[in-house]
């Protein structure tokens, strides 16, 4: 363990890093399921017939990490279609619905390995963020009670109002580090998505930490080859 000024000890992997910025669905809150299932019940009923949408697999590789229209465009395409900018908010649309529902009919929690990495983090008084494409993250982070761990918020609704391009460009977690006040060369991404470990890299984050909740030899590779410094099944792997 490493230990500030303040005399808290914090990971020996993030020694060094002036501030953390952490993604939401998968990183903080299980969330990532249910927008998995929701993705899942949206892409089939629009390809009756055709190969389904795989919640995991596909997910990772299509969706995870992006915003609901370049989520759905990505998978679409995948599949050799050239769908409209109609066909492509109407599958988002209902991904959208079917979403809000399985929150309310699930409800969310916080992983518990990510809460006392946070509550580590917060004591030894490291700036921290979250940052998400998704315009529930705030909804989110309040109803897992770990909104007040964070000094900063970048959801989907201020990426819109800011005209953020979407990752695995790296503006969303760029604003983030800014309004820590820390550059991206001294800050550290925790990241589960492809595309968020990529977007970390790009963005010149002194360290990308990936999170494989899959849990398989190449969702691991593929975060590594995409980006990710180090790989961890579980956040609190890091406070061992």
């Amino acid at each position: 363990m490493n230990t500030t000024a303040g005399g808290e000890a914090v990971p020996r992997a993030l020694r060094g890093t002036a501030a953390v910025v952490f993604d939401t669905d998968g990183v903080i809150t299980d969330s990532a399921r249910v927008h998995a299932a929701a993705w899942k019940a949206a892409f089939d009923a629009f390809l009756p017939g055709g190969r389904p949408f795989d919640a995991r697999d596909d997910y990772l590789r299509y969706v995870d990490g992006k915003s609901r229209l370049d989520g759905a465009r990505s998978f679409l395409e995948s599949r050799g279609l050239r769908p409209t900018a109609e066909e492509i908010r109407q599958v988002a649309a209902r991904k959208e619905a079917l979403f809000t529902a399985g929150l309310r009919e699930r409800g969310i929690d916080a992983y518990p390995g990510t809460v006392r990495l946070l509550r580590t983090l917060r004591a030894a008084g490291v700036p921290l963020a979250a940052a998400s494409a998704s315009r529930h993250a705030r909804e989110l982070l309040e109803h897992a009670q770990v909104r007040d761990f964070f000094d900063a918020v970048v959801d989907g609704s201020e990426a819109a109002r800011l005209s953020l391009p979407g990752k695995p460009d790296p503006a969303l977690f760029l604003e983030a580090a800014r309004r820590l006040g820390v550059p991206a060369d001294r800050a550290t991404v925790v990241e589960d998505a492809l595309a968020g470990v990529e977007a970390g890299r790009r963005g010149g984050f002194g360290l990308v930490v990936g999170v494989d909740r899959a849990r398989t030899p190449g969702t691991r590779a593929a975060l590594l080859k995409h980006g990710a410094d180090l790989v961890v099944e579980d956040l609190g792997e890091l406070l061992g």
